[in-house]
């Protein structure tokens, strides 16, 4: 099993960066993906970024356009999140996933085995 927890700056102006991490504890000596996705309210929960746990393998939403960055600090055991350029179209619950069922990247949340609670994100205009 892993357990996944969120956390980071929970209010922004927009036009400024944020910086979430995800804590992993369970798995965490085999390689996996994990990836953050994000719910706005009444939206569907959508693929933000994906990178592989050990292997130098990551990429973010195009839709993004290039404003995220995921990373990860194997030593703590840690994914990063940073986004810039945010707008109140960012504000959303943001979560952690893993996936530990294959080996290959997913966008799909339905693909994933493992989530964090969420952590709150809110951009102010």
């Amino acid at each position: 099993q892993v357990q996944l927890v969120e956390s980071g700056v929970g209010l922004v102006q927009a036009g400024g960066s944020l910086r979430l991490a995800c804590s992993a504890s369970g798995r965490t000596n085999s390689n996996y993906y994990l990836a953050w996705f994000r719910q706005a309210p009444g939206k569907e929960r959508e693929f933000v970024a994906t990178i592989s746990w050990r292997v130098d393998s990551s990429y973010g939403a195009d839709s993004l356009k290039g404003r995220c960055t995921i990373s990860s600090d194997n030593a703590k055991n840690t994914v990063y999140l940073q986004m810039n350029s945010l707008t109140p179209d960012d504000t959303a619950v943001y979560y952690c996933a893993a996936r530990v069922r294959s080996w290959a990247a997913s966008e799909s949340q339905a693909t994933y085995d493992y989530w964090g609670q969420g952590t709150q994100v809110t951009v102010s205009s």
